[in-house]
């Protein structure tokens, strides 16, 4: 743990909004060593895959023979009765009795099933390079998974039964959330209920108030509940693409509700939602809003040091700036805490996200941003939602248009819809960040003239991930422990990207690992890591105490003389076209 403190000094000059192309594009080597760079052909592109799967079908057109064999050999087992083809356990597209004890329906699950699994079985054998073979196998699994004949009246037998019991009402309601997800869901079906939800009703209603708005941002700093607050505070980064109360949910589901009730003096950053006009804003954009606002709360608190907690993008952006205030002498942060956030995307090409960095569509969503000067985020929820289809869009379409169900009445699900927009600036420095592992370098991004490296962050960090996560995989977030200067305790939940963070006590399926041993990798870690029944926020606020300054009397209100109180708690940027979906 870090004791060295420092006086405050004054603000940064801002220069150029941008990360320096020449440190991103033209850093080329990693410890000495060279950059891996993906040849042309060898998974670039998107495109290259696809003409390296073409050719692996002309060059081997035995290998496509023989795999259309085993689909006919299976198909005719089916046929005939003799197939013994099950869907996975955690498939419950196939839930229904139907399915099993009707002869019809068996078969035709069966036959979608042997056709799924050969079809994926033909593209492991082509002999493509592992990037292009994950990626084909990711294309080839989105259609099927929409040809699957769950998603069809006729084909699921649950929706028929609830056809003949309503008669046809379903449909007619059905029909009717169509239209309106055509016109107000960018035509995927709703994922949640919204009408029962209110942000700053009965979401992120925790006691505070707005001490410090700049364009960028608004800075909240939240009521004490105790008598004493511990001597360090907190200084909370939410993402940039969706909006800050994912740590302030509802009341008994918040973790800025939790951290103040454990006695910390808890500030949050609530970003404002940029129009075209902010476009030009790019990470060092935030980065400089956010040393400004660390100086506000520093001298609120009357504190020299923060503990800094940020998730998934308001990790990356976390640490870039404890990078940019290491580089500047800057001795501001006692700890940092990293929630489902992923600064080295080596090792992890197989996952969904891995392949979603590199991918065509990305760029594609880059030049969207560009032309329009922003990337709204529920365009980004699509491509998002487009790499587990059957939970994030087929499972929705059945129960909202074939069962004629509205859909859940879910905070998570209502905050996931509540998304912001991305500048195209910002958009273009997160794919340069993924494209070249740029965080890995020293100097492999930079900060105005100022060439950063997070080895030189010396605070103890807490660096949490989720067994279950698909955006952010857990071996990716276990690799940041090699990558910044101090001590780093790694935390793993075993739940998925959102539901990592929000994790109240009293859960009863709630668990988390961790491993005081010595330990290099993931599989070390989980070979000889001790489980813990429970959430992880007590873990948390205790090892956040064991690292903070003595405790001292609470502060009667929010704010000083010099910032008092602009407006209360979640304040005026949240509320920037908030959702209130009628699903």
């Amino acid at each position: 743990m870090r004791t060295k403190k420092t006086s405050a000094r004054a603000r940064p000059q801002a220069s150029a909004n941008t990360v320096q192309p020449a440190a991103l594009d033209l850093a080329e080597h990693r410890d000495g060593a060279p950059l891996r760079r993906a040849p042309r052909g060898n998974g670039a592109s998107l495109a290259a895959s696809f003409e390296a799967i073409a050719k692996g079908v002309l060059l081997q057109p035995l290998t496509s023979l023989k795999g259309a064999g085993r689909a006919g050999a299976a198909l005719m087992d089916v046929a005939i009765g003799r197939s013994t083809r099950t869907p996975a356990p955690n498939d419950r597209r196939f839930d229904d009795p139907a399915w099993r004890d009707n002869p019809l329906y068996r078969s035709l699950m069966q036959g979608h099933l042997a056709l799924v699994q050969e079809a994926q079985r033909v593209v492991g054998e082509l002999g493509l390079s592992e990037r292009d073979e994950a990626r084909a196998k990711m294309a080839l699994g989105m259609a099927t998974d929409t040809l699957a004949p769950t998603n069809t009246l006729l084909g699921n037998p649950a929706a028929l039964k609830r056809t003949l019991e309503t008669a046809g009402a379903n449909l007619v309601q059905g029909a009717m959330q169509l239209v309106a997800d055509w016109r107000h869901n960018g035509g995927l079906p709703a994922s949640v209920d919204g009408t029962n939800f209110e942000v700053g009703g009965n979401l992120a209603i925790t006691p505070g108030s707005v001490v410090y708005r700049s364009e960028l941002l608004e800075l909240i700093e939240y009521r004490a509940q105790t008598a004493e607050v511990h001597g360090t505070p907190l200084f909370i980064v939410p993402p940039q693409i969706n909006k800050f109360y994912i740590w302030d949910l509802a009341p008994g589901r918040s973790l800025i509700e939790y951290l103040v009730q454990q006695g910390f003096q808890v500030f949050v950053v609530s970003w404002f939602d940029p129009d075209t006009s902010r476009s030009a804003w790019g990470l060092e954009t935030y980065v400089q809003a956010l040393v400004q606002a660390m100086e506000v709360t520093r001298e609120i608190a009357g504190a020299e040091q923060l503990h800094v907690l940020g998730a998934c993008s308001g990790g990356i952006t976390a640490a870039a700036l404890l990078a940019y205030l290491a580089a500047q002498d800057k001795d501001w942060a006692r700890s940092l805490t990293l929630m489902v956030s992923i600064l080295d995307i080596d090792g992890i090409a197989d996952s969904s996200m891995g392949l979603f960095a590199h991918l065509e569509t990305l760029e594609l969503a880059r030049a969207v941003s560009g032309r329009n000067g922003v990337l709204q985020g529920k365009d980004l929820a699509k491509v998002f939602a487009w790499l587990r289809p059957n939970e994030l869009i087929w499972n929705y379409w059945v129960n909202n248009y074939l069962m004629g169900r509205k859909p859940p009445a879910f905070d998570i699900l209502y905050w996931n819809s509540d998304t912001t927009r991305l500048p195209a600036h910002l958009h273009g420095d997160f794919i340069k960040l993924l494209k070249s592992n740029a965080l890995v370098r020293r100097g492999g991004l930079s900060i105005g003239e100022v060439p950063l490296s997070l080895a030189d962050v010396q605070c103890d960090s807490y660096i949490l991930a989720g067994r279950t996560d698909h955006i952010t995989p857990w071996e990716g977030c276990y690799q940041t422990r090699g990558l910044l200067g101090g001590h780093s305790d790694f935390v793993l939940t075993g739940s998925g990207h959102v539901q990592s963070i929000v994790s109240p006590p009293g859960g009863k399926k709630s668990a988390f690992m961790t491993n005081a041993g010595r330990h290099a990798t993931p599989g070390e870690f989980e070979a000889t890591a001790g489980q813990h029944e429970g959430s992880w926020w007590p873990h948390l606020a205790g090892w956040l105490a064991a690292r903070s300054e003595p405790p001292r009397r609470a502060p009667r209100q929010e704010g000083t003389a010099a910032h008092p109180p602009l407006c209360a708690a979640p304040g005026t940027y949240v509320l920037a076209g908030a959702q209130s979906q009628a699903a």
